[in-house]
């Protein structure tokens, strides 16, 4: 064989490896991402579970709440002071009826609060403008123990 063959031969194995290996690189990549993703999901699951356990409240499993509120909160840390959140907040302390029949009720405090708790674990920066919307309200206590 000449040379320029076996060279050419050569490259293409070259070649092949650089690409394989860059695949090899792209997928640890990808997979190291998703693994720290997952991790940080189950600690802020952890502590909002052991936050809601000192609190008094029912506690999801922890599968339940990395799936819902993932690593960043998902939906509750989308802008909950924003006008949208609030009314659709506001909507499910309402009686229930629908149309004319429909009005607010008062809320229990202790339904409020576990939001808060959600909040300070997942989006504490946002915790203090939703503070101020439940100071707005008026809240009793009417859920039994």
């Amino acid at each position: 064989m000449t040379r320029s063959l076996m060279a050419s031969r050569h490259r293409w194995i070259y070649l092949g490896a650089i690409v394989l290996l860059i695949g090899m690189l792209i997928t640890g990549l990808l997979t190291y991402t998703q693994l720290r993703d997952t991790n940080e999901a189950n600690r802020k699951a952890k502590q909002l579970s052991e936050a809601l356990t000192a609190a008094g409240y029912p506690v999801p499993s922890q599968d339940q709440i990395v799936h819902t509120l993932g690593q960043d909160g998902g939906a509750v840390c989308d802008d909950p002071a924003g006008a949208l959140q609030q009314a659709q907040w506001k909507y499910g302390m309402a009686n229930g009826a629908g149309g004319p029949g429909q009005r607010p009720v008062l809320s229990d405090r202790e339904v409020i609060f576990a939001e808060a708790i959600v909040l300070s674990v997942y989006c504490p920066d946002k915790l203090a403008a939703i503070k101020d919307k439940i100071d707005d309200l008026k809240l009793e206590d009417t859920v039994r123990n």
